[in-house]
């Protein structure tokens, strides 16, 4: 590419926090060329997830500020850097918070999707340099998940984005580069559930009914629902859930309701609340010899699981899942095609579509419980 037509910094607007739990502020941002392997992208929507919502209330990493969040995401690619083959201006393109570089030894495993190189990036820089590709007046702004989608331009890592079909709506299949695809993986490739079986599901919101999609599709002859919230009931009916528990309304633990209702223990749960607490209670939803439960869900506090040795002894297995088990590039494409052969069920997690000048409604929608998926979108 000749210097004249590399590509330039563009100035841009990105919704900012400044501090843990700090309303977001619209900012005028500076926004780096993609380095060597690396593409730029105009954000078209991004959809708020509660790991976004986590981090930004944690005060695990208040260091990590300014900082711009989103990591759901979908755009058209703007530029490209230098070494990138696969992507071309104006290719459609899915953000992913997880990468994969098809070299290193989980990428090429069928076994796993936890990249040794592009894997889940905790301190706010890019995986290439330890850089970031924001700033404000030169001082840097730091990454989330090195992808940042609040912004109207973001760059990331060509293994961190995966080309789509055009013919995909962008407004809806943002919410792929996260929590549905995380909750239909834990049922399909973590789990693999057989057809007949009984689920439980801690926690209603977008993962858990994107578990509940699944299990329904798999032909599971019981699905569980578990949540304090009642008002998200009549919406987990649809998506599959046979049977919803309020674990307040009960006199006895919820795990002992539960295996009343499934002769002796679920063959499967799925802990989709980030509560690590609950991770035990899900084991002793499970039955004896072959109970499995799958843990999705990112802890808010306390990150250390306990649970008796008893439950494992008897034959339960305890499985961690991130994304689903999908390898992104290779995977995520198929749940595509899937949604436009209309075999998936995308658009009724979007509860709310908002202009990107009004994100913090998105945050306090969310954090009221008022929300599945809130899709935010940018200026066109």
């Amino acid at each position: 590419m000749e210097s004249s037509s590399a590509p330039q910094v563009i100035k841009c607007r990105a919704a900012v926090a400044w501090g843990v739990g700090q309303p977001l502020v619209l900012e005028e941002v500076e926004v780096s060329p993609p380095h060597p392997m690396e593409i730029r992208i105009k954000v078209v929507c991004t959809s708020l997830c509660r790991s976004d919502l986590t981090a930004w209330t944690s005060q695990a990493q208040a260091s990590l500020y300014p900082r711009i969040f989103g990591h759901e995401a979908s755009g058209i690619v703007e530029s490209v850097g230098q070494g990138v083959t696969e992507f071309n201006i104006g290719d459609h393109v899915l953000t992913l918070f997880t990468g994969e570089c098809s070299t290193c030894k989980h990428c090429t495993s069928p076994k796993s999707n936890m990249c040794q190189v592009l894997g889940l990036e905790r301190r706010g820089v890019m995986h290439s340099d330890q850089t970031t590709r924001f700033s404000i007046k030169g001082k840097p702004v730091y990454h989330y998940c090195a992808v940042s989608s609040f912004s109207e331009y973001a760059v990331v890592h060509s293994g961190c984005a995966v080309m789509v079909n055009s013919n995909a709506p962008l407004e809806k299949i943002c919410i792929l580069s996260c929590g549905v695809a995380a909750g239909l993986g834990a049922v399909w490739k973590i789990a693999d559930i057989s057809e007949g079986s009984s689920v439980v599901i801690f926690g209603l919101g977008t993962v858990g009914l994107s578990v509940a999609q699944a299990a329904k599709l798999r032909g599971a002859a019981k699905i569980i629902g578990v949540d304090t919230n009642p008002g998200k009931f009549e919406t987990a009916k649809a998506f599959g859930v046979t049977e919803s528990l309020n674990p307040n309304d009960s006199s006895e633990p919820i795990q002992q309701v539960i295996k009343r209702l499934t002769d002796g223990g679920a063959d499967y749960a799925f802990e989709c609340i980030g509560d690590t607490d609950m991770v035990s209670t899900a084991l002793q939803s499970c039955c004896e010899g072959w109970g499995l439960t799958v843990t999705l869900g990112v802890p808010k506090t306390k990150p250390e699981i306990t649970a008796h040795y008893g439950l494992l002894l008897s034959g339960r297995t305890l499985k961690g899942s991130l994304y689903g088990g999908w390898k992104p590039k290779s995977e995520i494409p198929l749940l595509i095609d899937m949604y436009l052969k209309k075999e998936i069920r995308i658009d009724e997690f979007i509860t709310h579509n908002i202009p990107f000048e009004e994100i913090n409604k998105a945050f306090e929608l969310m954090s009221e419980g008022k929300c599945l998926r809130c899709v935010i979108h940018m200026p066109k």
